[in-house]
């Protein structure tokens, strides 16, 4: 049974939610919180596998609580919010979010995201990774993050991950196979200390491996 934490400012909209998650076979919400404050506090209290978490609530934001969350916590955050802008994306998985959806996302796509997270992947979709390398261009350049470790075989996987390519397409790419490419991944989540693929497209583009501009 996967367990949910919905953290909503919004009380109409928390126990929609409640009422389409514990619907579904296999997910059950073990609370609700309505501000960033409460949603940690019960984090730590109700160790959940997922949190819906808002973006924009009273006291303490979601992607301030998504920090705090991640930060102490192997739970997984799944951000909502009916604002699709730029830098609530890269902000919110720079915090260390496994996926961001639109509070319009169809209600079977939802149920899906919170298996896809709670497996330990992330919801990064391409109109998702496309906003967050608009992102990484708008931004200044900052320093180089060195990718110390990683051989050039796992640059070549991470440089593709970063620009939104699945598993079976890497795979293609490289002339790998499969095994060989969840391999690879791992390592570079090890390597590079990251909790999913999201956080590896971060990384990827904070190193300078990959930049924006470059052509796929």
């Amino acid at each position: 049974m996967t367990r949910v934490l919905i953290a909503d400012d919004q009380a109409l909209l928390r126990g929609s939610f409640r009422v389409l998650v514990d619907s579904a076979p296999g997910l059950t919400v073990v609370g609700e919180a309505s501000d960033g404050v409460e949603a940690v506090a019960l984090t730590r209290r109700e160790e959940p596998d997922v949190v819906l978490m808002d973006v924009r609530m009273p006291e303490m934001d979601g992607i301030e609580a998504t920090r705090r969350i991640c930060a102490e916590t192997d739970v997984r955050v799944l951000m909502l919010t009916t604002f699709d802008l730029d830098e609530y994306v890269y902000a919110a998985l720079r915090a260390g979010a496994s996926g961001f959806l639109l509070k319009d996302t169809r209600p079977a796509d939802l149920l899906s995201a919170i298996e896809i997270v709670a497996s330990g992947d992330a919801l990064l979709a391409p109109s998702v990774t496309r906003r967050l390398v608009a992102e990484f261009a708008r931004l200044p350049s900052g320093p180089v993050t060195r990718l110390t470790g990683v051989t050039a075989r796992e640059q070549e996987v991470l440089s593709l991950i970063a620009r939104g390519l699945s598993n079976d397409e890497i795979a293609a790419r490289l002339h790998l196979g499969i095994a060989t490419v969840k391999t690879h991944i791992g390592r570079l989540l090890h390597k590079l200390a990251a909790r999913d693929r999201a956080q590896l497209v971060i990384a990827a583009y904070e190193s300078g491996l990959v930049r924006p501009t470059s052509p796929a």
